[in-house]
């Protein structure tokens, strides 16, 4: 089951160094631990037509996953579920009465006039529990969930989807990795000869007057991995390039 994974970090605060961001990271550990990896990850602004176009552009792409972090509060900044709305509901929102419960049972009559904007959502849109303030996020068409901007709040909404939605990838992934001894230009030749359904990854790294290349070959087909990593070990062989398999 093919899956492309992206994130998107919406916060102007992150972008202008009043905060760093800590979801990305988790993210990618949770995705790592069930076998997925991410395709993009966007941090951006809090300006909505910017985020229509970020969210468009995940949307195009028939297997993508999406995970939103941010702007779902009920301030006049948090501009995350019209723009999901305008993306993917066609415009279309609805009181969900579901979310408008849980935000009366935290709140009671405080939720008036402001916090219970956050029970206006993307037409059917499903519920993710928050844990700290029983406010929920919410994701559409069981790939695009949108989560607080809080990681105490947004990391469990995180598993909780990861859980339910896509706990395990069942394609392996097969990968072997060398170090050659060598400059990446001795080995251009033979990157040249691997197709395109072939993962590959060629990362220099120089210490002095030494240079290493550390090169990684990985396919879901385990006898097509081995095939393409042996034309490196055979193209360091012949030149008597020193390596080692990782």
């Amino acid at each position: 089951m093919m899956k492309n994974f992206y994130s998107v970090i919406i916060g102007t605060e992150l972008l202008n160094g009043r905060r760093k961001d800590a979801h990305f990271e988790f993210l990618n550990k949770e995705l790592l631990k069930r076998g997925w990896e991410q395709k993009g990850s966007f941090v951006i602004k809090d300006e909505p037509p910017f985020m229509a176009d970020v969210y468009n552009l995940i949307k195009s792409d028939p297997n993508s996953v999406m995970f939103s972090f941010g702007g779902i509060g009920a301030t006049p900044d948090d501009y995350t579920r019209e723009v999901a709305a305008q993306v993917f509901t066609d415009g279309q929102m609805e009181v969900n009465q579901a979310a408008k419960e849980a935000i009366l049972e935290k709140f009671g009559q405080e939720a008036y006039p402001h916090r219970i904007n956050m029970a206006n959502l993307p037409l059917n849109a499903s519920l993710l529990k928050n844990v700290v303030t029983n406010v929920p996020g919410f994701y559409l068409q069981d790939r695009f969930f949108f989560t607080p901007g809080f990681p105490s709040m947004s990391q469990s909404m995180v598993i909780e989807a990861l859980d339910k939605l896509y706990p395990q990838n069942n394609t392996k992934k097969y990968r072997m990795t060398l170090s050659a001894f060598c400059s990446e230009n001795n080995l251009v030749e033979t990157m040249k000869k691997l197709p395109e359904d072939i993962e590959f990854s060629s990362l220099p790294q120089i210490n002095g007057d030494k240079r290493t290349t550390v090169i990684s070959v990985a396919s879901n087909n385990e006898a097509e991995t081995k095939k393409y990593f042996e034309l490196f070990v055979d193209y360091l062989v012949k030149n008597n390039i020193n390596y080692t398999i990782d």
